[in-house]
């Protein structure tokens, strides 16, 4: 379960990061598209390592990672 969670999350942080690119090409510096996409790329990359810390002290993770 955990590692969907892990690789849903890595897929929206690229998502997200397109989209950013995206935005980039089609504002032309116009809008603040690009930024929130960007904000949205960073708050989800914060919560998959708090995620990931989290699981790792509660035991759901072992040493040897995911399985």
């Amino acid at each position: 379960m955990i590692r969907i969670i892990v690789i849903v999350a890595l897929l929206l942080i690229v998502g997200s990061l397109g989209s950013a690119l995206y935005y980039l090409y089609h504002d032309r510096g116009q809008g603040t598209r690009m930024v929130k996409a960007l904000a949205i790329r960073v708050a989800l990359s914060a919560c998959l390592l708090i995620f990931l810390v989290v699981s790792y002290k509660l035991g759901w993770i072992g040493d040897a990672g995911l399985r």
